[in-house]
């Protein structure tokens, strides 16, 4: 088993706030999960644009100048399990299997 962290600051000015929640802005679930899959496929050094996300939770909202953590387990079978946290809360929860060629 592999383990991985990385942290994200969420940019005050990210283009995905214009439209969610004017006034209020939160992250919109699909950037975690591009930015989750960003991590991985910079982390492991392989392309991960086939793989399938599956058991995603979303616990808590995060919004601008939020600090990230990532935390990743890459099993030897090649899933990806990870996490996502901002201070004491949890904002995300997921897994990634690559799909067979």
């Amino acid at each position: 088993m592999v383990n991985i962290e990385s942290h994200w600051r969420v940019p005050v000015d990210h283009p995905a706030f214009a439209g969610h929640f004017p006034g209020q802005p939160i992250v919109p679930g699909v950037v975690l999960l591009d930015r989750a899959m960003w991590l991985v496929q910079k982390q492991l050094r392989e392309p991960v644009g086939s793989w399938q996300i599956s058991h995603v939770k979303f616990l808590s909202p995060c919004g601008p100048t939020d600090e990230l953590q990532f935390a990743f387990v890459h099993s030897p079978k090649g899933m990806v399990t990870f996490t996502v946290r901002c201070g004491e809360r949890d904002i995300a929860s997921g897994r990634m299997t690559p799909q067979a060629a």
